[in-house]
């Protein structure tokens, strides 16, 4: 088995943060994170599909197929026209 040593004050904070996500151990959290930096590098955006995100877009299909509001793309082009135009004069030079 392969080793990786942390400095103890990041040990902590991942050691930390690997409870709050649930993993058994720090091994299980780093080696996860490494795995999907690897996945990332690859063009593979899976990682980012968590059962979360994906619950949060079934409801939003749900309440689109119901009848909820929806955008056209001139709609949202211009949306962000006017939002371009407004950022651009609160930070002209």
């Amino acid at each position: 088995m392969n080793q990786v040593h942390f400095a103890e004050k990041l040990y902590k904070k991942v050691k930390r943060r690997a409870s709050e996500e649930g993993f058994s151990s720090v091994d299980d959290f780093v080696a996860d994170i490494v795995r999907q930096k690897l996945e990332e590098g690859a063009g593979n955006l899976n990682h980012l599909f968590t059962p979360e995100r994906i619950a949060h877009l079934d409801r939003i299909s749900a309440k689109i197929k119901a009848g909820g509001k929806t955008y056209t793309m001139q709609e949202v082009e211009a949306h962000f026209d006017k939002k371009r135009k407004q950022w651009l004069e609160n930070h002209a030079s």
